[in-house]
């Protein structure tokens, strides 16, 4: 058997919600930009899914193609050495003279896939109709895409009829390009249940394979769910004769597996959210993944690719490989489902690729691409940045490394994700499922100074979270600015990255201690850069928006000069210098204004206080910032990390404001939930404050680089809420 190979995909859906079409390829960017091809192969993999759509290349008729984009996209993967497995479908239901309910679909399916052949006869591997089962589901049973069918016989009909367009378009195909694939694609997981609804578990089992067993030839008498067929479908005898004596078994079975297609149903519905209960028309239950329930183990990915290799003796291939998430979420889920193919071959199993799914990330997937939000999940590469080109991530590394050495070494892979955690557990939990992971282990830690600061105390409670293992460190454990001490420590914790959180605070003190600011802020950073950079290891350090005068009417950029007003700015300007001089990997993140859920004197928790007492708040009202949500920043920062990201960067929660204003935001987004006053926020400026370090009138901080965090208003409403949790909590225990 060949080694297992890596392959690419690229999230393309075009899917059609009533008469609007909702294509991917257009969120993302990509037909824009031919260049993106040449990303994909500096990945080194050989062969990638791609879009060659019926709706966009015939979109009027069949008698009228403009195969113009293809044109230029296929000869350049064909220059480029990366093979396509062409997909003319992927979730839709056809260009606007058809429908999956069109009883000509399958042979103006055909007559596409004919023209497509004669125009690239070099092109052998095809996914005409991408998840003919998922599609027919969602089309069709619970109405989701167009035609928006909500009935076991329209579920029925589309399945048929996309497997008889693919039957056809392969026939066309064939007779073109004799040696053409059929690469055959669908999501797969596995039903488990209460023992009250096994029955159902069976069945919504069984049918997890109709869309194969169609093209296989496999539906008559013999299968499990022929009755389900017959009883509530229209097809005829004399159509399901045509399809099991034309069978199109796949040369490949794609299977795409994500977290939720693991399903779990329990009839307590009591224990899970109004929106997953549901039934069958006999019993009402709950229908939850089984990853977000404390009720079941999750089935392993291996197994259900044993299940596939099983059932068919098919080749089988990993075809799509994405989760939402942070960073080391993706690239724990993409080596997962490696080693599961790999221990699937060990064992038999015919598994030859897994695909590096959503090349460019995905766009409204979590409301199923019903609703066009915005909501934006990077995938092999990131979009996040004011360009909109993509940049490589830690993923995209991996891939990389999988594609060419078929291994890594990488220490966050060392532990596992947050679905084989109790973390995973959101709904019905047993006893004891929140019970604290502990992270300290023989794996090689993040190191962390800082220990007594908001910062540090929010990077150990998310990298416990993430479950990334962490060193946390106080002053008195390694003083940064006693670079013997640094190397000790180093050489003994033997971390694999270093975050230093730790530095001198006080601004206005900073203006009469000037030499123990420089120590902490300047003097450290040098000497913990400088012992990571002999270590070869990275290391991000925290800076400020107070190395700006504030003179700017714009907002600030990374490549901004900096000019100081005050002593606190001048040794954050001075350490970004150092650090990168000594250690030009460092990753600098220049930050403003925290606020957050573990830091009880924050701006924002100390204005819903004073304002709940019906106190005034006394805010500058002339000063203008950008605030942050120091979960947020904690999060992209490690994601920066992993992505090994250097040089500066600003991170904010893409505001500019004043602090005046910021009071009024806080107050506004708090006012339904807690009792207010906002009449009591008093506006003074700067003079009348009477600080005595001079403060820019201006250091609202944006980024040529990234836009990696929400925004200010999405960042108050979570943490509001989140003040609002504790505070019922608190009242709970008293």
């Amino acid at each position: 058997m060949k080694p297992l190979e890596m392959w690419t995909g690229l999230e393309c859906t075009l899917n059609r919600v009533h008469d609007r079409y909702v294509d991917q390829c257009v969120k993302n960017g990509h037909d824009e930009r031919i260049e993106d091809l040449h990303l994909f192969a500096e990945l080194g993999v050989k062969k990638i899914r791609y879009p060659c759509l019926w709706e966009k290349t015939a979109p009027d008729n069949l008698d009228h193609f403009n195969w113009t984009q293809l044109d230029e996209r296929l000869a350049e993967l064909k220059r480029l050495g990366i093979t396509p497995i062409a997909g003319f479908l992927h979730h839709g239901s056809g260009p606007r003279y058809t429908s999956l309910m069109d009883p000509e679909f399958p042979e103006k399916l055909a007559r596409y896939a004919r023209a497509f052949a004669e125009r690239y006869p070099w092109i052998e591997d095809y996914t005409p109709v991408n998840e003919i089962n998922t599609t027919a589901r969602f089309s069709c049973l619970y109405g989701h895409w167009y035609p928006h069918h909500t009935s076991d016989m329209s579920y029925l009909r589309a399945l048929y009829q996309q497997a008889k367009g693919t039957i056809l378009a392969m026939k066309a195909i064939r007779e073109v390009i004799p040696k053409a694939r059929l690469i055959q694609t669908d999501d797969l997981g596995r039903t488990q249940s209460t023992d009250e609804l096994k029955y159902q578990a069976m069945f919504e089992n069984d049918r997890r394979w109709l869309g194969w067993d169609f093209l296989c030839g496999k539906v008559d008498e013999k299968l499990p769910i022929f009755w389900y067929i017959t009883k509530y479908g229209d097809l005829t005898h004399d159509e399901i004769r045509w399809m099991n004596h034309n069978p199109c078994p796949p040369d490949v079975i794609g299977v795409n597996h994500y977290h939720l297609s693991n399903r779990y149903l329990d009839h307590h519905m009591e224990l899970y959210p109004d929106w997953s209960h549901g039934g069958n028309g006999i019993e009402r239950y709950a229908d939850v993944g089984a990853v977000d329930t404390g009720q079941v183990d999750l089935p392993s990915p291996q197994s259900v690719l044993m299940e596939t290799w099983e059932r068919y003796g098919i080749p089988v291939a990993v075809t799509e490989v994405h989760t939402m998430g942070n960073r080391d979420s993706q690239m724990r889920w993409l080596f997962e489902m490696w080693r599961a193919a790999k221990k699937a071959r060990a064992k038999g199993a015919h598994i030859i690729s897994i695909t590096a799914w959503s090349l460019l990330g995905t766009y409204d997937w979590h409301k199923l691409c019903t609703r066009c939000e915005g909501f934006y999940e990077p995938g092999v590469f990131d979009l996040r940045s004011p360009d909109r080109k993509p940049r490589h991530t830690g993923l995209s590394r991996l891939v990389k490394e999988l594609a060419n050495k078929g291994d890594s070494d990488h220490p966050i892979l060392k532990r596992p994700g947050w679905w084989r955690t109790p973390r995973r557990i959101l709904w019905a939990p047993t006893e004891g499922a929140f019970s604290p992971v502990r992270l300290r282990s023989k794996f090689p830690p993040i190191l962390i100074t800082g220990a007594t600061g908001t910062l540090g105390q929010a990077f150990a409670r998310i990298c416990g979270a993430r479950n990334i293992p962490y060193r946390i460190l106080k002053r008195s454990d390694m003083d940064i600015a006693d670079i013997a001490e640094v190397r000790r420590v180093l050489g003994r914790i033997k971390p694999w990255a270093v975050i230093n959180t730790a530095g001198y605070v006080r601004v206005d003190d900073a203006e009469e201690d000037s030499e123990k600011c420089f120590r902490e802020n300047v003097d450290g950073p040098f000497h913990l850069a400088t012992a990571c950079a002999e270590r070869g290891i990275p290391i991000v350090h925290f800076s400020s928006d107070l190395v700006f005068d504030g003179t700017s009417s714009e907002a600030y950029l990374e490549s901004d000069q900096v000019s100081p007003l005050n002593v606190y700015g001048r040794s954050k300007a001075e350490s970004e210098e150092k650090v990168l001089i000594v250690n030009p990997r460092a990753l600098i993140i220049r930050t403003s204004s925290f606020f957050g859920p573990w830091d009880e004197y924050n701006f924002v928790i100390r204005t819903l206080r004073h304002l709940s007492k019906k106190n005034e708040v006394i805010a500058a009202s002339d000063s203008k910032m950008s605030p942050t949500y120091v979960p947020d920043l904690a999060n992209a920062t490690l994601d920066l990390l992993l992505d090994g990201e250097r040089g500066i960067v600003h991170l904010t929660n893409q505001a500019d404001l004043t602090w005046q204003e910021f009071a009024q935001k806080a107050v506004d987004i708090a006012r339904d939930k807690m009792a207010v006053e906002p009449s009591r926020i008093i506006g003074k400026s700067m003079e009348e404050l009477n600080l005595k370090a001079m403060r820019p009138k201006n250091s609202v901080l944006s980024s040529e680089r990234y836009t990696m965090l929400p925004t200010l208003e999405n960042a108050l409403e979570r943490y509001i809420d989140q003040l609002e949790v504790q505070t019922a909590q608190q009242e709970m225990i008293k």
